[in-house]
Formats: C-alpha cells, structure tokens, sequence
C-alpha cells in the first residue's frame, strides 16, 4: 500500500557520565562569556582560541555557592585572560593548564605543596589526555583509571614521505592553480578507493600535505563542529570513529554493533544520522556529547537518506522503495511508492523530486497524495540532486553536465558543461557555505560551484584518486 503508515520502533540510548564528561553549566558560562572563542570539547578538554589547552578537576563534593567566580589562581591575582597554569573556582572546580617542560615533553605545573582542590580533583575518566602528559608524582591521583598514551602512540598523521602509497605524487601543475575565495581559511580531505588514509590537501594544491592513518578504507566522512572533527564510517567496521583534527588522533569510537555507512549532518540540531543498512537501522548521534542518542528500526537496506522540512527520506535498494520518517510525527513510516534505480532525491514545498539513473528521468511527486505530477528527461546517468529554493541542480555522470532546473515551471534553465572529460561522481553542498563541490572520479578534478548564481567558479586538478571530496574550515594545528 502506498500509503501504508507505520509506527517505527525506536530505542532511546540512556545517557551517562560514562560517554561523555559534563562541565557544570555555571562553568561552562563562565568560560563562555569570557572566552568566547574557547572550544569546550565533548570529552572535557578546553581549548581557548591561542591553543592554551585546560584540563578540567572535578572535586569530590561541590562547594555551594551563590554565584560562581574564581577563588585563586597559580601565579596569584590572574584574570582567565591572562592565562594562568591553575584556575580554581569558589566551588572548587580547578582548570589545570597543559604546559611543556624544558625537554619538549607536555606538563601541568609542579607545586611542592599543591593546593587541596588539586590533590583531592579527578581528571574526566573518558578524557583523550594530550599524547605523552607528564603527571607530577605528588599528584597522581588526579588520574584515577584514566588511560594515558606514551607519545606519539595514537598519533595517525602520516606525512608524505613516510607513506608507502604508490598514488601519491608530490609534483605540482606546471601552472599554479589560482586560489579563489571561497575556499579561502579551508581545508580538503580526500578519500580514494585504494587507501585507508584521509589525504589532506590544502586548497588550490594538487598533492596532499599529510593523510588520517584509518582502519579501513573509509567509506564516508563528515567534517563536524567548524571541522574540529570527522566522523568516519569504513568497511568491516561495526563503529563510528572520530578524528580530532586539529591533533591528529582518534578521539573515540561508538560502537554500534553493525557496520554504518552513510553520514548525514543535521547542523541544526547538533545531531548526525547514520545508515546501517544490513540491520535495517539509522542511528543518531548527539554532536554535543559524541555519543549515540537514538537508533530508529526501519524497512529495508537504506541508502541515498536524505534530511528536509522534518521528513528522513531514504531508499530501500533492495526493493527500488522510497520511504519518508515524519519525525515530528511520532516517527511515522511511510511507503512513497517504487521507483527504478534510484540514483537521487531531493525535496522542497511538498514536492518530491525522484531521478532515476538508469533511465534519466526525473519524476515529481506531490508528497500529500503521492501522485504524480510531472515526469521529464534529464541530463544522461543522473547522480546527485542539489535543491536551492526553486532551483533544482542535477549532476549527469556520463556527460560532465550541470542542469539547472526551475522547480515552478519545471523547466530547464541552462545546461553547464564542466569540461572535466571524466566521469561525475558528486555533487554536495559544503556546509554552512553558498558553493557546492562537484567531484570527477575519473580525471581526478573538483570543481567549485556557486549556488546562488548558477556558475563554476573553478576546477582543480588532483595528483591522488577521488572518492570523496570534503572542505572544511581550517582549524590550528597542535604542535
């Protein structure tokens, strides 16, 4: 039945201190409005924009106060803007700061008579300490069952030189490739067929600066938090994993018990969606804490889910079924109807817009009735969908064509040839952006599209295999 309605089974994943570590709200706001910059890591960490990196003492028992403030700093007299090695708050929460000895090797400061808050504190026990921290031996204590890495030893960057990969290359275009603004303060991860590694590519260059060392070759990744993070899904791998970018590690992992493939961001809601379509199952993460929130059962093997107006839309492979989860709607389950080789979809204004690759054609759907209201040719083996209000762009593999469709008329505005001469792999909006990055995984080009205006901004040339193109800001490197 096309309009057969189910309620789907959802599991809520109970929450507790054990995934992620919580600064006390008052804390946290304290740290807010006078950093406003600061970076409050899901695991506890707190890293203010210069790099300064706090480490956070949890007390035994809280001090009951009316308001919090700080009650005395190491050196004395220090305001939080100035940086001070110890912050100890009149409820005796303590901010520790990571220091660097003489010989290069990362610290807290060593008092002889150590005040009682950091004697008696308790550093978060799922905490990703910074590699190599070196614990004064008065105060060890403060690391309960808190796991330590020796230096270097969860470390996953790989710097050219050091990778066997036969694909990489290290020469340039004879022409330097122009820098356009867009991509301006960004970075670009590159995931190929033929490696487990992340390639990290600066804008405008063809040859990556370093790689990610994975597990296994990923199979999607997602830039979180201004790209503080990626989330990682790969091959054989029944967990999310999550890369700290900005120092190279896996900062955890989320096991979910069967292998998760596509990652789709709802920025809104600080949540990520995640298909697993072997168990039927699209899991929810919270971006806040890190940590699975939800999994909602589902019929049949998802793939292509996509997040509009409220509505998951996913297809079931298996059986060409296109699906809708109403999830202001108690989670309603609805069967939209079957379509043939579902390439892409994409919705807007209660319309649905279905291509089928095989065919190159595109059917509308009034999303109330689910009947049909138009149905046209397309650009030849559609791919990907891009909707910006009534402009619908359809990306054709086989030709290297942009269409620009307007959705009203359901007419075509232009036809933009990407002369890439490959074969078009990708089409996605990069968050929180007005361009768009068209993929070649033939020729191995990217291309930089402006939504608004309907134009190319322009193509770059790469020196290692396409999967995936991901941009993302820049954020600053730890030494």
């Amino acid at each position: 039945m096309r309009k057969l309605l189910l309620l789907i089974g959802i599991i809520i994943i109970s929450m507790s201190g054990a995934f992620a570590a919580k600064i006390p709200d008052d804390v946290r706001t304290y740290i807010e409005q006078n950093i406003p910059k600061a970076d409050i890591r899901f695991d506890g960490v707190i890293i203010f924009p210069d790099n300064t990196i706090y480490l956070p003492l949890y007390p035994s028992l809280f001090s009951d106060i009316k308001s919090l403030s700080i009650k005395e700093t190491y050196p004395a007299g220090l305001t939080i803007h100035q940086r001070p090695d110890i912050i100890i708050f009149n409820n005796d929460f303590v901010l520790m700061r990571v220091l660097t000895d003489g010989e290069g090797h990362r610290t807290v400061l060593h008092q002889t008579n150590p005040p009682l808050q950091v004697r008696t504190g308790l550093l978060p026990q799922d905490m990703l300490v910074p590699s190599g921290l070196i614990i004064p031996e008065n105060i060890k204590g403060i690391i309960g069952n808190l796991k330590i890495d020796t230096k270097s030893e969860d470390l996953i960057r790989v710097n050219n030189d050091e990778s066997f990969e036969e694909f990489l290359k290290n020469t340039e275009p004879a022409t330097p490739q122009a820098m356009i603004q867009e991509l301006a303060n960004k970075v670009i991860f590159v995931t190929t067929n033929y490696s487990k590694n992340i390639q990290v590519v600066e804008p405008a260059h063809a040859s990556p600066s370093y790689s990610l060392a994975q597990k296994s070759i990923p199979i999607d990744v997602k830039a979180v938090q201004d790209g503080k993070f990626l989330l990682v899904t790969a091959y054989d791998r029944p967990f999310i994993d999550i890369v700290s970018v900005a120092d190279s590690r896996f900062i955890k992992q989320i096991s979910l018990g069967t292998n998760p493939e596509q990652i789709l961001i709802d920025s809104e809601n600080n949540k990520a969606y995640v298909t697993a379509p072997s168990s039927s199952t699209i899991f929810v993460i919270d971006l806040k804490t890190m940590s699975l929130c939800q999994k909602i059962k589902i019929n049949g093997y998802c793939e292509h889910i996509l997040l509009s107006e409220g509505k998951l839309f996913y297809v079931d492979k298996l059986h060409n079924e296109l699906w809708a989860i109403e999830l202001q709607k108690n989670y309603e389950l609805r069967d939209i109807g079957k379509f043939p080789n579902v390439s892409a979809i994409a919705y807007s204004n209660n319309k649905l817009f279905v291509a089928s690759r095989t065919k190159s054609r595109i059917a509308v759907i009034d999303y109330d009735t689910l009947g049909l209201v138009n149905e046209f040719t397309t650009v030849s083996k559609p791919i990907s969908m891009l909707l910006y209000g009534n402009i619908l762009y359809v990306l054709g593999a086989q030709t290297n064509e942009l269409q620009v469709l307007d959705t009203v008329s359901n007419s075509v505005i232009k036809n933009i040839s990407l002369g890439t001469g490959g074969y078009s792999s990708g089409l996605k909006q990069v968050e929180g952006t007005n361009f768009a990055v068209i993929t070649d995984l033939k020729n191995n080009y990217y291309s930089i599209l402006d939504i608004p205006s309907g134009t190319i901004l322009k193509t770059y040339e790469l020196n290692i295999p396409i999967k995936d193109v991901i941009i993302a800001d820049k954020v600053r490197l730890f030494e």
